[in-house]
């Protein structure tokens, strides 16, 4: 069993709970999951079967798409719904559908965050949270990441009341931390905020369309087996330049050969796949750091010894 499973993962569940359950309903040890989603988090979380375990680091890293919903008026510990309310303000003026406009328009590009003490991110050897849980504030580095889009879902010209939500899209790179984003719109518009709900609907190539319950998996397995759902490990590089080779060259690759930069990848940064004349993907190369004009295998995806 190998490939790529789209999960609809619900809430009240770690990624790693998901992964703990997947294991004993496909009893196959070989399952990794592709970024961590919190546990009051839904949607697309994809999970790498087999051989397709070498390829999780390309889902994450590779673009994601969410929709959410921020609440002015009230900011919590961990950012989101969950978490102890820390302050609160009775919103008393009309917020207006241009000023949220204008607010996402400068969010939406190149921007810092700060990642929330609720958090995986690792200082001193320790993640955040472990810190958060004591009750210690430690210094917390700055990171940039990418929002690619930032759209507003509400039709409302004009936002009113104590407190104040409305739901958003965002088209994001990896790293970014969609309730810090919530609490920036906050900032910016003068209000305390948190997330108040969030779904991922795309992770890399893989949208909501395509993701399977708990229950549908169990059913399938129960009757025969998921292999005509599994997406193959190719699906996961849709996004990085592909490289041809011949049967000859094919075998060579498999056993981890460097190779002189072709002609049409001068200038290409970042990993390359390279694939066999079947269009399988045999291993990710990217350029080497110390020779000018060669590349060397970043990982071998296939080869002989394995099968």
């Amino acid at each position: 069993m190998e490939g790529i499973l789209p999960l609809y993962k619900p809430a009240g569940l770690t990624s790693h709970d998901c992964v703990f359950k997947l294991r004993k309903i496909l009893r196959t040890k070989k399952i990794g999951h592709t970024g961590t989603l919190d546990p009051d988090v839904t949607g697309v979380l994809p999970i790498c079967v087999g051989r397709a375990t070498k390829v999780a680091e390309y889902i994450t890293d590779a673009g994601k798409a969410y929709e959410g919903e921020v609440t002015l008026g009230i900011s919590t510990e961990t950012e989101d719904a969950s978490g102890e309310v820390v302050d609160q303000v009775a919103i008393t003026r009309t917020v207006s559908r241009d000023e949220i406009l204008s607010v996402l328009e400068s969010l939406t590009g190149e921007i810092v965050q700060i990642p929330p003490m609720y958090s995986a991110v690792k200082v001193n050897g320790k993640r955040l949270y472990e810190y958060a849980r004591k009750g210690i504030e430690v210094e917390r580095p700055a990171r940039k990441v990418s929002i690619f889009r930032l759209e507003l879902l509400d039709d409302r010209v004009e936002f009113t009341g104590e407190k104040i939500t409305f739901r958003f899209r965002a088209e994001c790179s990896k790293g970014t931390y969609i309730r810090t984003l919530a609490v920036m719109i906050g900032e910016r518009l003068g209000y305390p905020a948190h997330m108040s709900s969030l779904i991922r609907t795309r992770s890399a190539s893989y949208t909501l369309e395509d993701c399977l319950s708990f229950s549908q998996i169990e059913e399938m397995m129960e009757n025969g087996g998921i292999d005509a759902v599994m997406r193959p490990l190719e699906s996961a590089l849709l996004h990085l330049p592909k490289y041809r080779i011949n049967d000859t060259l094919a075998e060579k690759v498999k056993n981890g050969i460097r190779l002189a930069v072709p002609e049409e990848l001068i200038g290409v940064t970042g990993p390359i796949a390279l694939e066999n004349e079947a269009g399988e993907v045999l291993a990710i190369y990217s350029e080497h750091p110390e020779k000018p004009g060669i590349m060397k295998p970043v990982k071998v995806l296939r080869n002989d010894r394995e099968l």
